[in-house]
């Protein structure tokens, strides 16, 4: 299997996606377009695409990031949704998966930073690739805004502080505003990058201090069995979903 990742910023790296791929032996490309990388100007060769976050939202324009090019992103996200291959993006990723269907981001209504638990909606909860969530899973946050909806679009997960935290777009697409695939040496950089001034008064930001002291292991567990889950399907062509899309 070959997976691409698109990379903003150095400090939003794949974090357990990476892992998870090198882990199962799968081919990675990259397009580090905070170095200088181009996006593939095709799906050719690729099954999986990774669009991963960043502190861009949709609505930003080159002038303002040179290296970040959101109609570009989103032309490219529609081919390989087109060309029936995996889609998954990350927070601005998740974002750019709307917009590049006709869906435009939104604000948030609570800014979330920190580790907090995501709920399974009703329907999510026998959902083949995510029921083993159980009713609640700690995760790890780090956005101000949240991704739009295709009247397709069905949300498999919600926060208190966010009402879309993991949305299934079509059959093989997702976005995932919450960052499953945040490690310890991750949410540092992340940290670095941060401005954490009004934390106080805001009640889903926590501190650098309390960050680094969370343990990412079990939702990295559990990302790697959604993945397994998803290519398994994919490759053998017998998901059946528990949603009606």
């Amino acid at each position: 299997m070959h997976l691409h990742f698109v990379i903003h910023e150095y400090f939003e790296a794949p974090g357990a996606f990476e892992q998870w791929a090198r882990r199962a032996q799968h081919r990675i490309s990259y397009s580090r377009l905070y170095q200088g990388d181009h996006l593939p100007s095709n799906s050719d060769g690729v099954d999986m695409l990774v669009v991963m976050g960043g502190p861009q939202s949709p609505a930003t324009t080159q002038a303002q990031h040179p290296h970040f090019d959101a109609v570009a992103e989103q032309r490219l996200i529609r081919q390989f949704i087109d060309a029936h291959k995996l889609v998954i993006g990350v927070c601005l990723g998740a974002q750019l998966i709307g917009e590049a269907l006709g869906a435009p981001y939104q604000p948030s209504p609570e800014r979330e930073i920190g580790k907090f638990p995501i709920y399974l909606t009703d329907n999510a909860k026998s959902h083949a690739l995510v029921s083993h969530f159980g009713q609640k899973l700690d995760v790890g946050h780090w956005h101000n805004d949240m991704p739009g909806l295709t009247p397709e679009a069905q949300i498999l997960a919600y926060s208190e502080g966010c009402p879309r935290q993991i949305i299934q777009y079509q059959k093989w697409v997702f976005g995932f505003q919450c960052h499953m695939e945040l490690t310890t040496d991750l949410v540092k950089q992340l940290s670095n990058h941060e401005d954490f001034s009004n934390a106080e008064k805001q009640p889903f930001v926590q501190t650098p201090d309390v960050l680094a002291h969370h343990d990412y292991t079990q939702m990295n567990e559990a990302l790697y069995v959604f993945l397994n889950k998803l290519t398994e399907a994919f490759f053998q062509g017998e998901y059946i979903e528990c949603i009606d899309l």
